[in-house]
């Protein structure tokens, strides 16, 4: 396979928000960080994302929207643009993927692959 000169290494932590939560009402907040680390040879900037939301009664939200947070981060080589975001589920448990749409600075447009991750109120999983 041919190495491109883009490649961003993403890596997300989450964390059930309890405060903001309350699952009489079937509310389930979770905030993520995400780091983006520009691992590739060239500077790109992030120019849209898009996001997959699943929950654990298979009901998915698609999101997509400029930037993150307001932001259209511009990364050189070795550069990290980290952010905290949030979303709000039905049931305790979910999952989220998604991509990046990304421009470099020769006008190549190509995705960063954000990999899924596990939305968890504590104690559901074992």
């Amino acid at each position: 396979m041919e190495r491109t000169p883009y490649h961003f290494d993403i890596k997300v932590k989450t964390q059930y928000v309890e405060d903001q939560s309350n699952p009489d009402d079937s509310r389930y907040v979770f905030a993520y960080t995400i780091t983006i680390k520009n691992d590739g040879d060239l500077p790109a900037q992030l120019v849209s994302r898009h996001w997959v939301i699943t929950d654990a009664n298979g009901e998915t939200l698609e999101v997509k929207g400029q930037g993150v947070v307001g932001e259209q981060p511009y990364l050189k080589p070795g550069e990290e643009f980290e952010y905290t975001s949030g979303t709000v589920l039905a049931t305790p448990v979910g999952s989220m993927q998604g991509t990046y749409h990304m421009k470099g600075d020769d006008g190549a447009k190509f995705d960063a692959m954000i990999p899924a991750f596990s939305l968890v109120e504590p104690g559901q999983l074992h």
